[in-house]
């Protein structure tokens, strides 16, 4: 549980012995280094306070506190007690290798014990285990056996041995474990006596200590690999949340709220570090404030202020306006509004990220008595509670529905939110139930139910239902990935990052039972839906299209939905008829308001020209792309209406202005999209050639030195705007 503290010795064989296998097999030793390696990273990446030792034996050299008179022999004190790190896993990885010694399992199980009780002495640990990973082939002395089993005992030390071969295996030979070679496991080779002396010691052993789980302690090299590679989730301690659940002014009920489901984050971040010393305190920042012109000329951050954007507006807030316009109540507040059908309250409209659990107030036999009441009198009736929710004083109060929840073990009201209006989505579409063509047969739907009970994730057995798919057991596949790489990183830096292990990539596939059984019913689905790839048809040309406007063919005989070829778009109708051109969608509207005729032309270019005006003035890559948007709207319209003046005018304008307003960047965007005058060839009444046009994008650079700069003229575009 999520506060426990433990302590661990993982006791590692690294003899001779362990590094002989078959040909093409892993040799125990890579095995058992695998075994401690993801169990470490499990605890570095779990965030607990659990403490870690590292003792290996069948090492050359000896370093352990018991090395006395020649006893203790070959055995390391690798690591002492302590919070496991990336040293750690860094150190398993470089330093623990293959050594060409041998030494007594059982010394080695001695100094494990030794280590435990002199390091956790005067300290509190919820549990004390040592783990052992030897293949037991050295002689191993039983001499001092129940000795051991007694202090074993006393320390209340949990032991688990991990093998490479199955405990409960045929000793004589055969089996079909993880057996692999002569001297140690190979299949119908058997075990070596020492082996079995030493099987028969360990069972000895847990069977001692646990008469009827003895033996479920005892695991293999491959087995413990494959349950230990998930990562461990990160425990966190439960945050008791007291708060008065009130119902009106006269009935208040102390409670505590517990979070019972949460999105889980992860609780490290990125974070920008020097990139030779890897230290983040070797970088400093320094934020700099500096105004939008030529100069970038520094203003100090007490001279700036905070501003709202609405549209292509900025609206300022003082920071003092900031904390008066922000909603304000009285606290942390779980006050009951009133009571409905628990049918009224709809699972789509479940929102927020997490849901609490209400506790009566621990030893408050009143609140307790009274909560009871409440949660089964809901629970009778079929009723929620809509509560008014709030966590404390700096957070908005939320609108949520308490549901009463009564188990075998506890009773409880959990909590989860409710939207307000502004988060609602409401949709409109065409009802299938009319439409014949889309009335599926009793064929069809003899087929989809089949198929939903061929997919049904519970099945029962003897009465018991069994689920093969439990959510809440599976890991988060991007965060065991996150954590696969950066303990590959850690401990290989600057190799390329591992694939994604196969494990991780079927953890949220379809269960194989499940495919099996849905086979026949997907195939019988693909014969009674038929899909049959629809083309698009071509839409037909007119002659004026195909040959140009000097077609024979007069104008009246154009198609009479030529004006009509923007497709049908839901989102106009949503907005409604367009009566100005606004600030969000400039070119849209301009577009709707010469499609409606609501306003003369002139009238709507100078609306849209106001906003291009507006966005310019922001000198921001995002307004320029938006302004020329509007000036191609601009641009095709004149075309379409045959009236090239107004259009031409501004856009001459606009250019003579460009170097005192500073909008080079912006001319040159235009430039790029090939925005230019209206010619006669596309408009009759344009006084633009189409050589003028083409020139007109040229920029003034370019053009002849000794030509005189044509004199400043600021008035233009006033001057335009009263024309229209």
């Amino acid at each position: 549980m999520a506060g426990s503290k433990s302590a661990s010795v993982l006791c590692m064989d690294v003899g001779f012995s362990m590094s002989n296998s078959a040909p093409g097999e892993e040799p125990p030793f890579e095995l058992a280094k695998k075994v401690i390696q993801k169990f470490v990273q499990r605890q570095v990446f779990a965030e607990t306070k659990d403490e870690l030792a590292l003792v290996l034996f069948g090492t050359d050299s000896t370093n352990n506190p018991l090395d006395k008179d020649g006893q203790y022999q070959n055995i390391s004190v690798h690591r002492h007690l302590m919070m496991p790190d990336f040293d750690l896993l860094e150190e398993i990885q470089n330093q623990v290798h293959p050594q060409g010694s041998q030494a007594d399992w059982l010394d080695a199980l001695v100094v494990s014990m030794d280590l435990l009780q002199r390091e956790t002495k005067d300290k509190k640990y919820d549990r004390l285990i040592i783990a052992l990973l030897t293949d037991l082939n050295t002689q191993a002395s039983s001499e001092h056996l129940d000795v051991i089993i007694e202090n074993l005992k006393q320390a209340n030390i949990t032991l688990q041995f991990f093998l490479p071969f199955a405990a409960e295996e045929d000793e004589e030979g055969g089996g079909d474990g993880d057996r692999r070679g002569p001297g140690h496991h190979g299949t119908g080779k058997g075990l070596t006596s020492e082996q079995k002396d030493g099987l028969d010691m360990m069972k000895h052993i847990v069977l001692t200590l646990d008469e009827e789980d003895g033996l479920e302690e005892i695991y293999t090299f491959r087995n413990a690999i494959e349950q230990l590679c998930m990562f461990k989730r990160i425990e966190r301690r439960p945050m008791a949340w007291p708060c008065q659940l009130t119902i009106g002014s006269a009935l208040s009920i102390r409670i505590v709220g517990y979070k019972a489901v949460t999105e889980e984050k992860l609780k490290k971040s990125w974070t920008t570090v020097d990139a030779q010393s890897n230290k983040r305190d070797d970088v400093k920042r320094e934020t700099v404030y500096c105004l939008d012109d030529d100069n970038e000329t520094e203003v100090q951050k007490d001279d700036t202020i905070q501003g709202f954007r609405y549209g292509s507006d900025i609206v300022p807030f003082a920071k003092v306006d900031q904390d008066q316009m922000k909603y304000k109540h009285d606290g942390k507040c779980f006050a009951v509004l009133g009571f409905t059908k628990q049918s009224q309250v709809h699972r789509h409209q479940f929102m927020g990220s997490q849901v609490i659990k209400m506790f009566p107030g621990k030893d408050d036999e009143h609140a307790a008595v009274a909560l009871s009441a409440l949660i089964r009198a809901l629970d009778e009736l079929d009723m929620v509670a809509i509560v008014r929710y709030a966590y404390d004083r700096r957070c908005n109060p939320q609108v949520g529905a308490a549901f009463p929840c009564i188990t075998k073990d506890y009773e409880c009201l959990m909590y989860v939110q409710l939207p307000f209006t502004e988060d609602l989505r409401q949709f409109t579409f065409p009802s299938l139930e009319n439409n014949k063509k889309l009335t599926p047969s009793d064929t069809q739907l003899s087929i989809v139910d089949s198929l939903i009970d061929s997919m049904m994730l519970i099945e029962e057995e003897d009465g018991e239902k069994k689920d093969l798919f439990e959510v809440q057991n599976i890991p988060n596949p991007a965060f065991q990935r996150h954590f696969q790489c950066l303990h590959h990183r850690a401990v290989n830096p600057g190799t390329p990052l591992p694939q994604m292990e196969p494990w991780l990539k079927a953890a949220l596939e379809r269960p194989d039972l499940i495919s099996e059984q849905c086979r026949a019913s997907l195939e019988e689905m693909k014969k009674k839906f038929p899909l049959v790839e629809v083309e698009k048809k071509k839409k037909l040309k007119t002659s004026a299209q195909i040959f140009g406007k000097d077609s024979e063919e007069p104008d009246t005989k154009k198609a009479k939905g030529d004006d009509e070829e923007e497709e049908f778009n839901l989102a106009d109708i949503a907005e409604g008829s367009v009566t100005s051109v606004g600030s969000v969608n400039p070119a849209r509207d301009f577009r709707s308001l010469i499609k409606q005729k609501s306003l003369p032309f002139g009238e709507a270019c100078q609306q849209l020209t106001h906003r291009i005006e507006q966005l310019l003035s922001n000198k921001n890559t995002h307004y320029f792309m938006k302004s020329i948007t509007c000036i191609q709207a601009f641009r095709e319209q004149s075309v379409k209406l045959e009236n090239a003046d107004l259009y031409n005018s501004y856009l001459q304008s606009l250019k003579r202005s460009i170097p005192n307003r500073g909008l080079e960047v912006f001319w040159d965007l235009l430039v790029q999209d090939a925005i230019t005058l209206i010619s006669k060839d596309e408009v009759e009444g344009s006084r633009v050639s189409k050589n003028e046009a083409n020139q007109f994008l040229v920029s003034e650079e370019k053009k002849e030195e000794v030509a005189a700069p044509p004199a400043e003229d600021t008035g233009d575009l006033d001057d335009l705007l009263d024309m229209m």
